[in-house]
């Protein structure tokens, strides 16, 4: 029997399997990711064993050697190809029983090459970088480009799933509604993505959908909330969008009894374009001192008293703050502690930056599908790490006050008379 280490048959394999040629049968993508997932594992294993020993396969042993090299054993594990055959390396003379720790993780990790491969993806590689990063010690590849492509379409499938899902479950509160554009080779324009998150009842930060909408039309923002509500959403406390025309009228269809906010983060910046330099922190003050009213009447007081001391001088930045000057003071009708989470997108834009930051290594995506599976990885894993907003009881309280006030939730009298009517019909 040859005395070669089993990384160096599986590698001989690989070659093989391009130097003897491909029978026309045999599904060469899946016969690659199998030997590349047996490869790895293999050369990890036999690292182990390198490590734990302290010395090369042919080195001799020092003072303080650590067993010798007793041979391997056959073992299986289960991945996304099926299940492979590895040669587990064998210790004796250690000081107690020794097993490699890869060989218990990958045992309880079934498909864990695999993922490594679409976390990677997800996390700003390139199908081209993930493929140079499964490269051996003689930078041969172990992994194709089509092969990594074919692992990352699990993360097709998470999306599918994310956009069919259940939402009666989410109490949703506060949604938050705004797009991102990736430029696509096939259409040679940027696509919009629109984006939907919320805060629930509890205070939990939720990412609800995702999808492509082309552009920001009112008929691509309708279609996107009503695939929401039909699959379960509630109508929302408040939604907080930017002043985009085509979204503004979609929220007034789909959620008309919802109070609609404009976001400040937006607001601001629009006024401040309409200001000379000399001016607009003066300005901008006056301004922050309405968002930052202590009640929505007080609002309503301190901006008309704004914007008649400014219309002479700025009229073009009061015309600004004038506009759907209701929707910017939406915000002052939530609870106190939460005005500062709902009055802007923030949070999304942020998400977006994250996002962008990882796509630009590709300048274009080349469909739809490689872009809403990129939006979607990085967008699930940055919600995954957004922190909750507190919310008392006496808060919960004053929501579902609100939700009465707009008409959203019916009072408890309501509630019972709706309870008996529906018993009178069946009866």
């Amino acid at each position: 029997m040859r005395k070669v280490p089993p990384s160096t048959i599986v590698r001989e394999e690989i070659e093989q399997l391009f130097g003897a040629g491909v029978d026309p049968g045999t599904n060469i993508l899946s016969a690659l990711a199998e030997l590349g997932v047996r490869y790895l594992a293999q050369q990890a294993l036999e690292q182990e064993q390198e490590d734990h020993l302290g010395r090369g396969r042919y080195e001799r042993r020092g003072e303080r050697h650590r067993g010798w090299r007793n041979g391997y054993e056959d073992a299986r594990l289960s991945t996304a190809e099926g299940e492979i055959t590895v040669r587990v390396p064998q210790v004796r003379g250690a000081d107690g029983p020794w097993r490699p720790k890869l060989m218990e993780f990958l045992e309880g990790h079934s498909d864990v090459l695999e993922r490594l491969v679409t976390e990677m993806y997800a996390r700003g590689l390139s199908t081209r970088d993930v493929e140079d990063a499964f490269r051996d010690a003689t930078d041969e590849l172990v992994i194709s480009r089509s092969a990594v492509s074919e692992i990352t379409d699990r993360l097709w499938e998470d999306y599918r799933a994310f956009c069919e899902r259940d939402l009666s479950g989410i109490e949703v509160e506060y949604p938050f509604l705004d797009a991102v554009y990736e430029s696509l080779r096939r259409y040679g324009a940027k696509e919009g993505v629109l984006a939907a998150w919320c805060i629930t009842s509890d205070g939990r930060k939720v990412l609800l959908h995702l999808a492509v909408g082309n552009k920001e039309s009112e008929a691509c923002w309708t279609e996107f909330l009503r695939n929401m509500t039909s699959r379960g959403l509630r109508t929302p406390t408040t939604i907080t969008s930017d002043g985009a025309p085509g979204l503004i009228n979609a929220i007034s269809q789909v959620f008309a009894g919802s109070l609609r906010i404009r976001c400040w983060y937006h607001r601001m910046a629009n006024i401040r374009s309409k200001l000379p330099a000399e001016a607009a922190e003066e300005v901008l003050a006056h301004v922050r001192a309405i968002r930052d009213a202590p009640t929505h009447e007080a609002g309503q007081a301190m901006a008309a008293s704004v914007i008649e001391r400014f219309t002479a001088r700025f009229p073009a930045a009061m015309a600004c703050l004038a506009e759907d000057l209701e929707a910017s003071l939406a915000h002052l009708r939530v609870p106190v502690r939460h005005r500062i989470n709902v009055r802007t997108t923030n949070l999304l834009e942020r998400s977006f930056e994250e996002e962008r930051r990882r796509t630009k290594v590709i300048p274009r995506l080349p469909d739809e599908k490689a872009a809403m599976k990129l939006v979607f990885a990085t967008l699930i894993r940055v919600s995954d790490r957004w922190q909750r907003v507190a919310v008392s009881d006496l808060e919960r309280q004053q929501l579902r006050l609100l939700r009465r006030e707009l008409g959203i939730d019916p009072g408890p009298e309501k509630e019972k008379k709706e309870v008996r009517r529906k018993k009178r019909s069946a009866a």
